[in-house]
């Protein structure tokens, strides 16, 4: 089982989104099930919850865990291919957001559309890496920080925009005859607190970039583009294509 995966195809999306199979989802995640097992748990007929077992596994959602006999019946047990799942935006391909339609630093829903491609790039590398078994190797970095002022959140906007900026002058080779573009999103926003449902307050505060910071980066062509606009070595390579790419030293690539 896969710990993520990401669901690319609209009607496995769909699916996924329905209730009750959302549920058993969740149900086959925590281990293998069959169908009777799952219909005391859900409050369906073994028919009904077979049927939605069956719709899942078309698209590839769950998988077979192995059979066992039971009386006269050999009962299917059924599991998750992942813990959890992402729709990628190439589920919603007309309509999915275009960072390039507009730029705004300062903007969430530009922030939004980064993300957005962040999810189609990468789950479309993870799908090709996976198809011809190669290693795809990816950085991330998460951290939090509080900023006691927003007159030191745009100081340490300005900073990290020269930072990152000196960094890309100084490795972005593009005459390298075996160079491989790659894209980097670094993002600044609010942190969300679970427990808080995130109303107008805080969606207007999120618009102004507040808060604390996230930078993540991607490696192996999964691309560069900073939240303060830093554009270089960009690039996309076909997914079937990915290439095995070492992590840095002592960090293991992300899958």
């Amino acid at each position: 089982m896969l710990d993520v995966t990401v669901i690319e195809d609209a009607e496995a999306a769909a699916v996924s989104l329905d209730p009750v199979r959302a549920r058993l989802l969740a149900e086959l995640a925590a281990g293998p099930a069959s169908a009777a097992m799952l219909a005391g748990k859900v409050g369906l007929p073994r028919q009904k919850v077979n049927y939605h077992l069956k719709t899942l596994e078309r698209h590839g959602l769950v998988e077979l865990a192995g059979e066992r006999r039971k009386g006269n019946v050999t009962e299917r047990l059924m599991r998750a291919t992942a813990a959890s799942y992402v729709i990628s935006p190439l589920a919603l391909a007309a309509v999915q957001p275009d960072p390039d339609r507009f730029r705004d630093q300062l903007s969430a829903r530009w922030l939004l559309a980064l993300g957005a491609r962040l999810v189609r790039d990468v789950g479309s590398l993870i799908t090709g890496a996976a198809k011809a078994r190669k290693r795809l190797a990816t950085y991330a970095l998460d951290g939090e920080v509080t900023f006691a002022s927003a007159a030191d959140r745009a100081a340490f906007i300005e900073e990290l925009t020269a930072g990152v900026g000196a960094l890309i002058r100084k490795y972005h080779d593009g005459d390298a005859e075996d160079g491989r573009p790659h894209r980097i999103v670094v993002a600044v926003h609010p942190t969300v607190k679970p427990e808080v449902a995130a109303g107008p307050e805080a969606v207007a505060e999120a618009e102004t970039a507040t808060g604390s910071g996230a930078a993540t980066g991607s490696g192996a062509a999964t691309g560069i583009e900073a939240a303060a606009g830093i554009e270089a070595a960009t690039g996309s390579e076909t997914a079937a294509g990915t290439e095995a790419v070492e992590a840095p030293a002592g960090r293991e690539a992300a899958h």
